[in-house]
């Protein structure tokens, strides 16, 4: 499994083992506290339940005692004088006090007064307490609370008849009673804040204290009467409202915190892709790549400081040093490779001269014995016209055994002729094998052109590389890594470069400046590396463009050269398949010399490093 893989699924495993605990949080942390909030709050809300109810009686106690503390009343105690009951027990009078149930009674406990209305309508109310004669001993005296009646609950405060000002002999007890219909209740529960409804309660029956549903929390309470039984359950509502927002604002934020920690997990992952996964895997496929490749060119050039860069550095550091020494060892194989060939050629034409050498020095000698130069005088004294006859006879007569003997001898020469025709046929043959040995695949290398400048100049004389300033176009770096004969080309490059040195020498001038370009050009069947190297010296005559290439043709002093450079370079760069050839204005205009090469094919590995 790759690194890659491996981090992909911890952090895969770390996301949802957070996702996990946060619900386990969730679930029973911090909904639970919610829900305990809303038991809080339902159990507060029935507080003030309990507040506003007791609120209220307290206000109809009052209410019973500013009317029993009533001048009039206390006349009509005395008096019984029924116009105070016409004029103060209407309905519209009664209004006001906001009571169903209004008893007067004197201290026996008889009643004197008895008003049961409805609070809304006026109706009368067929109350079992409105219905008595006579009060039990118990409401004569001050009391207040609750009380069940045929109609239902009622609030109820007794509170004794006074003079008006608070004093004098209680003649008797006003009673007032209010009952808790669905509208007090409600009104309760207004003052309240507070949903509440009001339930049915037997005897000896008890309510739940709390009762939780999925969207309200109902707490009860039940209520006692005068007598401490219990009279009525209440029941608040409080919807929960908290455990809703609660839940909204923990999926918000568990939503946030999912994003977030994707985020921050991406972000992550980002970040060790970038610092460590991505050069992890950048020097895995290098080193791949220069395991199986032949591209030793390529490099990490990881930056910073860091374990990876520090690795990376030593990498590179090791493939050049693998570069290095597998460029000596290519450099001395060819070096090695011309000198076999060299001591081969000159071996075989060594046993090939020895034999030639002593025909034609047997060539020479019969050629020098033949009496050509005796018969040649003899001719000449008889075309000079000899008066002795008998001189004229022997002269002719020598000329005729000379003639004779110049035959044998050029008859002889034939045959050594001949001789020396096969045998030199043979050196022919013995060339031709040697330059077929000649012919082998040259090493292609993966090369990057300014580092093949830099290795041309190392080989190019001191002399030389002072009077040349070299301007490498942006162009070499541009085109990369290219698969040529390394060797070769170098060859060609140090040859370019010391002719060009040469040029500014014989322009007169001790410093001079060489331009080097190269492009990339798309040929028929593979790309070309096309080279161009200008320099600024004595320039090429029109007239020597084409012969400059031509074996034995030189500007220069025969005393130092032998015009077979570029004739080399020319038949060099041919071998590999691509070509050479010279521009130049003229005398004094500097010179270009193109070389066009083609390229080899991109082995996978250094197309895998791209």
């Amino acid at each position: 499994m790759k690194i890659r893989l491996k981090v992909l699924l911890s952090l895969a495993s770390l996301i949802a083992v957070l996702i996990a605990v946060e619900i386990i949080v969730q679930e029973f942390v911090i909904m639970p506290s919610f829900a305990e909030l809303e038991r809080v709050d339902a159990d507060i809300s029935m507080r003030r339940i309990q507040y506003a109810l007791d609120r209220t009686i307290d206000s109809l106690e009052l209410t019973a005692a500013d009317w029993s503390d009533w001048g009039e009343l206390y006349q009509f105690m005395q008096n019984r004088n029924s116009a105070f009951v016409n004029t103060y027990t209407t309905p519209i009078a009664m209004t006001p006090l906001k009571v169903n149930l209004l008893l007067v009674a004197d201290n026996d406990g008889e009643v004197a007064i008895s008003y049961a209305r409805d609070l809304h309508s006026g109706d009368v109310l067929d109350l079992d307490l409105a219905r008595r004669t006579r009060l039990p001993e118990e409401f004569l005296k001050p009391l207040h609370g609750l009380m069940r009646t045929n109609l239902g609950v009622m609030m109820v405060a007794t509170s004794p008849v006074l003079d008006g000002s608070g004093s004098g002999h209680a003649l008797g007890t006003v009673l007032m009673g209010r009952l808790l219909t669905p509208e007090q209740v409600e009104a309760i529960g207004t003052q309240a804040q507070a949903k509440l409804a009001m339930t049915s309660t037997s005897p000896g029956q008890e309510q739940p204290a709390i009762v939780e549903t999925s969207d309200m929390t109902q707490v009860f309470r039940t209520f006692k009467g005068l007598h401490g039984e219990p009279l009525m359950t209440l029941r608040v509502e409080v919807p929960r409202e908290i455990t809703r927002r609660g839940k909204q604002a923990v999926l918000y934020a568990s939503s946030y915190l999912v994003v977030a920690v994707i985020g921050a997990l991406a972000l992550l992952l980002i970040i060790l892709n970038r610092v460590v996964l991505d050069p992890i895997a950048r020097v895995t496929r290098h080193a791949v790549a220069i395991g199986e490749g032949k591209d030793l060119t390529a490099r990490l050039d990881f930056p910073g400081g860091d374990e990876l860069s520090q690795l990376a550095r030593e990498f590179d550091r090791m493939v050049a040093r693998v570069a290095e020494s597998r460029r000596q060892i290519v450099d001395q194989s060819f070096q090695a490779g011309f000198a076999e060939l060299a001591k081969g050629v000159l071996h075989n034409l060594g046993n090939a001269m020895t034999p030639l050498g002593v025909r034609l020095a047997t060539l020479a000698d019969r050629l020098r014995a033949s009496p050509l130069a005796d018969v040649q005088t003899a001719v000449g004294e008889i075309n000079a016209g000899c008066a002795d006859a008998e001189r004229r006879k022997d002269l002719e007569e020598f000329i005729r055994l000379g003639c004779i003997e110049v035959a044998a001898s050029l008859d002889g020469a034939q045959g050594d002729v001949e001789v020396l025709q096969r045998q030199t046929q043979m050196i022919q043959t013995t060339l031709a094998e040697q330059m077929g040995a000649a012919r082998n695949e040259h090493v292609m290398e993966s090369v990057r052109l300014p580092e093949l400048v830099a290795q041309s100049l190392e080989i190019v004389p001191d002399a030389c590389r002072q009077r040349l300033l070299l301007r490498e176009d942006e162009s070499l770096r541009k085109v990369g890594v290219v698969r040529v004969a390394r060797t070769v080309l170098r060859l060609v490059l140090q040859n370019l470069i010391i002719n060009a040195a040469d040029a500014v020498r014989d322009a007169g001038r001790d410093r001079g400046v060489l331009h080097l370009a190269a492009e990339i050009v798309p040929g028929d069947e593979r790309d070309e590396l096309h080279l161009r190297c200008v320099d600024d010296g004595v320039g090429i005559p029109r007239d020597a463009l084409t012969r400059v290439f031509e074996k034995g043709y030189s500007t220069k002093s025969p005393d130092t050269n032998q015009g077979i450079g570029l004739h080399w370079c020319a038949n060099s760069i041919a071998s590999l398949g691509g070509r050479m050839w010279a521009a130049s204005d003229g005398p004094g205009s500097g010179a270009a010399l193109h070389v066009i090469l083609p390229l080899a094919a991109r082995h996978a590995g250094s197309a895998a490093l791209g």
